[in-house]
């Protein structure tokens, strides 16, 4: 079985919510040059996982800019090249999912590390916050709250479910 690497975002927002100041590192996989600009795996693993996907989403109503929209599964993605970092759809969603630290660092390249690089992906797991990240030879066990979220990465979190 490959190893995958394993975020565990309840201990990271733990790690924040303790560390206010935190820098956290971002993670990529990208093979070829993205349109819609660097989507990192944390951000990617909120929308899909934590955010509660609502109908008549205010986080896209408020933006000044349309950086955000929703997929076919009800997914906001976040357009990072159109994005102005106004902070609207942050204040205004009613759960907190939108983290004022996907704006605090996104132009700070010292912090995004390639995931396809062995030794890139080593020092992304050493610079995230202790027990945090890790790399492991399992696969999605929602028993478990592990849910995949691509080939190479898994997420551990408790999805919100409406039933």
């Amino acid at each position: 079985m490959n190893q995958r690497l394993l975020i565990d975002m309840t201990k990271l927002r733990s790690a924040m919510v303790e560390n206010s100041d935190l820098k956290l590192p971002e993670g990529y996989f990208y093979q070829t040059s993205n349109a819609n600009g660097l989507k990192t795996i944390r951000e990617l693993a909120i929308f899909r996982y934590t955010c509660r996907k609502c109908e008549d989403a205010p986080c896209i109503a408020v933006c000044p800019a349309d950086a955000l929209e929703k997929d076919e599964d009800g997914i906001i993605n976040r357009y990072t090249n159109l994005c102005i970092s106004c902070k609207s759809c942050v204040t205004i969603c009613p759960f907190g999912t939108m983290m004022t630290d996907f704006f605090r660092h996104h132009r700070n390249k010292d912090l995004f590390y390639d995931l396809n690089d062995k030794k890139e992906l080593e020092l992304f797991i050493d610079a995230c916050p202790p027990g945090t990240v890790s790399l492991v030879e399992s696969d999605e066990n929602p028993g478990e709250n592990i849910y995949r979220l691509n080939d190479k990465v898994l997420i551990k979190d408790y999805l919100y479910t409406t039933e």
